[in-house]
């Protein structure tokens, strides 16, 4: 029974709304018509991604098969339409004609004649000059424009202030070579393989000597070489690696890997053939890990400086190498010695040149991690107090050295402990300058308490003498 009220019901609501509906359709359309028309007529208002403020770069939209550049386009010397309307319009202004003088007129005489001349078509002449004017307007704007030819002066003048071919100068070339190997970078590394050398327990042979030193030069070279090759856009950032050769193109790429061949092949060639191979595979190995893992790792993660520690360990151990030919403790340990050296000196460097390695991109304890940069350098500046009282457990050098190494030792440690506590700049470049002396004054203070071996033929005539 209630079927028949509610159907009432539900229909005169659906009328009332159909009502209402076909009363605003044509209001909507109106209104919709009237934004399509606005928008037409002035594209300029359209929501474009310009609207969005992580879009920073240009872009174009399409309307009517036209393309319309929201960047601003570059200004074009070009007469545009208002201007030729303005000068139509002023050589309109400067053609009429003046009008001569009267004595005297009656007022209805001149009245009349005002009027005609107002009602009064153009003339022929007028219409002449008109169509002259549109003529000359368009043959401006269609005309060629004026083509600028350059003299060749100029045009060297032009050239030289912009990019040109690369012209190297033969007297240049071994201080271009000097910087592009890092020459004091490797002198370094050559006086460390040359301290291992030195510290091997057997008879000291002056020309397996200088062959392991030229061979470890050469692979250090080649690594130094090959890592500015690849750092040449970052570098190019930074104050400090800015006027490196590569960066201010003053040889080619090509002329800079040419050169890593030409000093890593014979490298890597005399240490294997002519020391033993065992030292050529750990100057290969040196210059795998400098180029192709401490190189990228720069820029990837804080872990590149351990890495590059362990590149600069590697040299010593070279040299107890060359002079023995295997691996033994004591080169482990003037390997560890340096591996912890080189904390304190490249933390402290890296300090100080934090805003450069951050302009340059490069993931540096100092820039990211600045207390494990401090807390870092402490700690293996402490570490080398134990390591120097290893040398003598493991046959090194005499128990003088460990107490005569105290006090240098101790000294680093103390300036890492006020970086460490204070991390300014100032405490930040005493540790880096005591570091460049320590290190020479380290490995020859260990040099001079070698601890002396002897020989078997030296050990066996107090035993026959003995037996007589």
């Amino acid at each position: 029974m209630f079927k028949t009220p509610c159907s009432r019901l539900s229909g005169l609501i659906g009328v009332s709304v159909k009502r209402k509906l076909v009363q605003n359709v044509p209001r909507c359309n109106q209104s919709a018509r009237s934004l399509i028309q606005l928008y037409r007529r002035d594209p300029t208002n359209w929501l474009t991604y310009q609207h969005l403020n992580f879009l920073k770069r240009q872009y174009v939209t399409k309307n009517k098969s036209e393309l319309h550049q929201r960047a601003v386009p570059e200004q074009a010397p070009a007469l545009t339409i208002l201007d030729e309307r303005e000068d139509h319009v002023e050589r309109q202004v400067q053609r009429i004609s003046t009008i001569d003088p009267v004595v005297s007129q009656p007022e209805d005489v001149t009245s009349k004649a005002q009027a005609e001349i107002s009602d009064s078509k153009p003339t022929a002449e007028d219409v002449a000059a008109q169509n002259a004017s549109v003529s000359s307007a368009v043959s401006k704007r269609d005309e060629t424009p004026y083509v600028h030819v350059e003299s060749e002066e100029a045009k060297e003048a032009r050239l030289d202030r912009q990019w040109k071919e690369i012209k190297v100068n033969v007297t240049d070339l071994p201080d271009i070579y000097a910087r592009l190997a890092k020459v004091k970078l490797t002198a370094l590394v050559v006086t460390t393989a040359a301290a291992g050398f030195a510290m091997a327990p057997v008879p000291f042979d002056p020309l397996l000597f200088f062959v392991s030193c030229l061979g470890t030069g050469l692979a250090s070279c080649t690594a130094n070489s090959i890592n500015q090759y690849f750092e040449v856009p970052f570098d190019s950032n930074m104050n400090r690696t800015k006027n490196r050769p590569l960066v201010r193109g003053q040889i080619s790429p090509l002329h800079a890997v040419s050169f890593a061949l030409a000093c890593g092949v014979p490298g890597v060639a005399l240490l294997t053939l002519a020391v033993n191979p065992l030292t050529g595979f750990l100057g290969a190995l040196n210059i795998f890990l400098y180029t192709c893992c401490y190189t990228p790792l720069k820029r990837l993660s804080i872990s590149n400086t351990w890495v590059g520690a362990i590149v600069g360990a590697i040299p010593p151990v070279m040299g107890w190498t060359a002079a023995t030919g295997c691996l033994e403790p004591g080169a482990l340990l003037l390997g560890g010695l340096l591996y912890s050296w080189q904390f304190p000196h490249f933390n402290a460097l890296s300090w100080n040149l934090k805003e450069d390695y951050s302009r340059g991109g490069y993931r540096m304890m100092s820039v990211t991690h600045p207390g494990m940069c401090q807390r870092v350098a402490l700690r293996h500046s402490v570490g080398l107090i134990g390591l120097s009282a290893l040398a003598p457990v493991l046959d090194v050098t005499t128990w003088t050295f460990p107490l005569i190494s105290l006090p240098i030792n101790l000294y680093i440690s103390y300036l890492a402990f006020r970086f460490y506590h204070k991390g300014d700049r100032n405490n930040a470049r005493k540790l880096f300058f005591c570091s460049l002396w320590h290190l020479p004054m380290l490995l020859l203070l260990a040099l001079t308490c070698k601890k002396p071996r002897r020989d078997p033929e030296d050990a066996a005539l107090p035993s026959a003498s003995s037996a007589s």
